[in-house]
């Protein structure tokens, strides 16, 4: 059972964009890859907004800057470095998705738009630093770096230990009104890159901070707020599982938002990985009934066109 016409949008996880080699090339191919999984959303008659994590790449940027930091020619703060990220990386989606749908002999525009997401200044996350960017260092490494800098360092679900920085929670996407004219011309947009550059209203004005949003809860509220019929959060496994690697694994398909509620009540989902994209879902159909939300891999698009793929949260039945 095939739906035509929804309103979709697609979050991408990192590993659609980098993997090991941090390369413009090599980023370049990957997304090449994954432009291929997206464009069958267009030939099954769908509008898709696309938003992508920039955690390595805005990182790497940083020690970038940092390294070339001098009077003359003074490192950007990291507002302006993702800002950067998303100019980057969505040239590189363009292009990708370009050539697919030229290859597909499909006629569609696709753009890129430089996103500004409005949070709180009084959020508590700019007083605990929590999202992780950049590359995984050791503990010798991180501790290193902590003594030389004011920057954090936290051990990343056993992968290793990263920089931190605040998170605030989005409020507001600035341009949400421009991405839905968009979307309704039938345009593929790409949009809130890296979570939208976090932006504060002070005296009816817009000013930068220094923060990185979460892609997923950036993603969430662009769909709510075009009042998308489908968020899909892409990540690195078919569906969501509890009781993860352990023999009572259960894979979870179609979910109510109450079930996985519960299943975060149970500490189910690692904080730094699976957490945000369920906590994002469930956001997302309590503040859209209307619409649904799946967490699933780019690989398992096809189940995502069917609906009979991924895990699927709904609202709760009135």
């Amino acid at each position: 059972m095939e739906m035509k016409n929804r309103k979709i949008v697609v979050a991408l996880g990192g590993n659609a964009i980098l993997s090991t080699d941090a390369s413009a090339q090599a980023q370049q191919d990957a997304l090449k890859s994954t432009a291929e999984y997206l464009v069958k959303f267009i030939e099954n008659g769908d509008d898709i907004i696309i938003s992508h994590g920039n955690g390595p790449q805005v990182g790497n940027l940083l020690l970038q800057q940092e390294a070339a930091n001098s009077e003359k020619n003074p490192a950007m703060p990291l507002d302006t470095c993702v800002a950067m990220t998303q100019g980057s990386i969505g040239y590189w989606l363009q292009n990708a998705m370009d050539q697919v749908l030229s290859d597909r002999q499909l006629d569609k525009e696709v753009v890129s738009l430089v996103t500004q997401v409005v949070v709180d200044e009084n959020d508590a996350a700019f007083k605990n630093p929590s999202k992780p960017i950049g590359p995984f260092l050791t503990q010798e490494e991180a501790e290193k770096e902590m003594q030389q800098s004011d920057a954090v360092f936290k051990e990343d679900a056993g992968r290793g230990w990263r920089k931190v920085v605040p998170s605030p929670k989005p409020v507001s996407i600035k341009e949400h009104k421009v991405i839905d004219q968009l979307v309704e011309a039938g345009v593929i947009t790409v949009t809130v890159g890296g979570g939208g550059i976090p932006v504060v209203q002070r005296n009816g004005q817009v000013e930068g901070v220094e923060a990185v949003i979460d892609k997923d809860f950036a993603s969430q509220k662009l769909a709510e707020l075009v009042k998308a019929d489908l968020l899909v959060v892409l990540t690195g496994v078919d569906n969501v599982y509890v009781n993860y690697n352990k023999p009572d694994q259960k894979k979870l398909e179609t979910v109510s938002v109450s079930e996985m509620k519960q299943y975060i009540k149970e500490d189910q989902f690692a904080a730094g990985s699976m957490l945000p994209k369920v906590e994002a879902a469930i956001q997302f159909v309590e503040g859209y009934p209307e619409g649904k939300a799946i967490i699933t891999s780019l690989e398992n698009i096809q189940g995502v066109l069917t609906e009979e793929g991924g895990t699927i949260i709904t609202a709760d039945k009135a």
